[in-house]
């Protein structure tokens, strides 16, 4: 099987409505997948169906602000009566909040950060994780960052939430060694998306990779054909980028 096959595959991406989620999205159903795309703009998220029919594929549209915590399970609950099983989950939606130093941080910025970036990717993981146990072949992907292993300054709550995020996933992984389903982290690193360009206002997003460029590796990690487990897998190196 090509690592780039997902027919008929079920893939549930979060933050589907841009950015690296909507490539990701868009790439996976190319690749032959159906989709559940998320994300809190109903517009957006028509656009990312939009180009995902016009892949070929299908797509079901879940507005999710992924603070509501009580809604995960829900959309759990949803997929488990509609389809009986997930072959595929992209935690990708996250944020960066306002870059502060450490001690400057408001609390609500804090809780916040967490709250997206950490908290509600375990009420993720605990949701879907029986869905991908029923696959024969369940894939799943944490969205991590290079701050996650090289924080720096003004970066606090971003840096601490990825890290944490990781070794939440790393934890997944060595507990779900001996089932079907294999649990990875990527680091998508530079790339072109509108909440990099509110980090980093100056920089050319022509320097750096589209999220279009990257999104085969998330392609290759939901195959069937992947046999990582546990890997923090950066994103530009496994592409050659």
């Amino acid at each position: 099987m090509s690592s780039q096959d997902l027919d008929g595959k079920l893939i549930l991406v979060t933050g589907a409505s841009r950015g690296i989620g909507r490539a990701v999205a868009i790439a996976a159903a190319q690749a032959g997948a159906e989709l559940i795309i998320t994300g809190r703009t109903m517009g957006a998220l028509e656009e990312t169906d939009d180009a995902i029919k016009s892949a070929g594929s299908k797509a079901t549209i879940v507005e999710l602000d992924m603070a509501d915590t009580p809604a995960i399970p829900r959309l759990a609950s949803a997929i488990q009566g509609r389809w009986g099983h997930l072959d595929g989950l992209v935690a990708n939606a996250g944020m960066i909040g306002p870059l502060t130093p450490v001690s400057h941080h408001e609390e609500s910025v804090w809780n916040n950060t967490i709250m997206i970036n950490l908290t509600a990717q375990w009420h993720l993981i605990k949701a879907m994780e029986p869905l991908l146990l029923q696959s024969d072949a369940g894939r799943a992907i944490l969205v991590s960052s290079g701050a996650a292993s090289n924080p720096r300054a003004f970066w606090g709550a971003y840096a601490a939430s990825k890290a944490g995020l990781e070794a939440l996933g790393i934890c997944w992984a060595a507990e779900t060694e001996q089932t079907n389903l294999r649990v990875n982290m990527i680091n998508p690193g530079a790339t072109a998306t509108l909440m990099r360009a509110s980090a980093f206002p100056g920089e050319d997003p022509s320097t750096i990779p589209a999220p279009e460029d990257i999104a085969p590796a998330f392609v290759t990690l939901l195959s069937p054909a992947c046999t990582s487990h546990g890997k923090v897998v950066a994103a530009r190196e496994m592409l050659g980028l």
